[in-house]
């Protein structure tokens, strides 16, 4: 099976007060390995809800995902955290690095956690800062580094595993127009490099750079 990621009719419901929300209306598609899918929609269509849910980082309220053939919430909250770390590399639109972490210690700090030596994580930390050439900022704070500059040490940080899957939540949304095309060329890049991709966008000149595109309209998902 070449799939890496099959959703079957997801479902997200938020029950308020005096009101029920339906996010997600039943939501099935499927991921091959090696391919760059983006989800495009407005803001307010789930699209973050989605993502989440495909991470993992939030339960649907039905339906089931199989991730790299794992039925994932099968599983408890702490063995979802570890796979989460080790197998899912997540960017998001505002890129959560720590202030007080220099750039290396941002990126190492997944690896580390996973109890890889650091050594082995110096070496894969360096080689990921040259690739995506920010290396002369290794020893900076956030706070000294550009927009761009931070989305690519967000980047570094989510491939330090070596992850089967990255997911990317609107990681555009607060660059100017040089740096959304410099993080677009990276994320062609690494699909050259036969990464999976899932990234979720309102912008249509982005999502026509993906390989799948759907839209998720009103709950669900179609495909373009």
């Amino acid at each position: 099976m070449n799939e890496i990621l099959i959703a079957e009719n997801i479902e997200k419901i938020y029950y308020l007060k005096n009101e029920t929300i339906n996010v997600l209306r039943g939501i099935d598609f499927k991921v091959e390995k090696g391919k760059f899918v983006v989800i495009f929609g407005p803001s307010g269509s789930g699209k973050s809800t989605l993502l989440n849910i495909l991470g993992s980082l939030d339960r649907p309220t039905k339906g089931r995902v199989l991730f790299n053939n794992i039925d994932l919430f099968k599983n408890d909250d702490e063995s979802l955290s570890r796979l989460r770390n080790k197998h899912i590399g997540f960017v998001f639109q505002f890129h959560h690095l720590l202030p007080e972490f220099t750039v290396m210690e941002n990126i190492t700090l997944p690896a580390l956690l996973n109890g890889d030596k650091k050594k082995n994580v110096k070496e894969r930390a360096l080689r990921l800062l040259d690739m995506l050439g920010i290396y002369d900022k290794k020893l900076r704070l956030p706070d000294e580094l550009s927009g761009g500059e931070r989305q690519r040490v967000a980047i570094a940080r989510a491939l330090i595993n070596d992850p089967l899957l990255i997911l990317a939540d609107e990681p555009t949304g607060n660059l100017d127009y040089e740096n959304t095309n410099k993080l677009m060329d990276m994320f062609v890049h690494l699909k050259s490099k036969e990464r999976t991709i899932i990234l979720v966008t309102h912008s249509m000149d982005i999502a026509k750079l993906g390989d799948i595109v759907y839209n998720l309209k009103e709950g669900r998902l179609y495909a373009l």
